[in-house]
């Protein structure tokens, strides 16, 4: 009877680790993607021509949910239009099956933010490429920014935030 009970122990043991893959949280992947070097808007003044380089539209901070996560988010327009979310200085556990989510979920601070992200529209930027450094992700041209005011870092596994930021337009 106890080699029964000991089969059933080693074959949820190896279940757990195969959903749950602990192993992770002592794994550090960082990343340092080339950020544009952009310039933040003042105020605009009649006449005065645009920046001609890399513009920061909207910003915000990092903050902690599921797993401890710090670090700031941009989103920068090129000259030519085109945006990139920018993550500086990431700073995040490594888990399973985690995305950069442009979203409508509310940012909300503890544990009542976890999941506020499930269930919303929300475009997916993809897999985070490392849980720690500077990474940039190229936003789709369709994309209106104003429909996602919220980046999350989001595993889809287990459907939790392991942080999230609530961007502020500056323009």
């Amino acid at each position: 009877m106890l080699g029964g009970l000991g089969a059933v122990v080693l074959v949820a043991l190896a279940i757990g680790a195969v959903v749950f893959q602990p192993w992770l949280i002592f794994v550090d992947t960082e990343v340092d993607d080339a950020i544009p070097v952009a310039v933040t808007p003042t105020s605009s003044v009649p006449g005065q021509a645009p920046p001609a380089g890399p513009v920061v539209i909207s910003r915000g901070t990092l903050i902690s949910h599921e797993h401890s996560t710090s670090g700031a988010v941009s989103v920068i327009e090129q000259p030519d239009g085109s945006r990139v979310l920018a993550i500086e200085n990431l700073d995040t556990t490594t888990g399973p099956d985690v995305h950069v989510w442009l979203s409508q979920g509310e940012v909300v601070e503890g544990f009542g933010g976890w999941r506020t992200a499930a269930g919303v529209p929300h475009v997916d930027l993809g897999m985070i490429k490392g849980n720690k450094g500077n990474q940039i992700y190229e936003i789709p041209a369709d994309v209106d920014l104003g429909d996602y005011p919220s980046v999350f870092l989001w595993c889809v596994k287990f459907s939790v935030s392991f942080g999230a930021a609530e961007m502020a337009s500056l323009r």
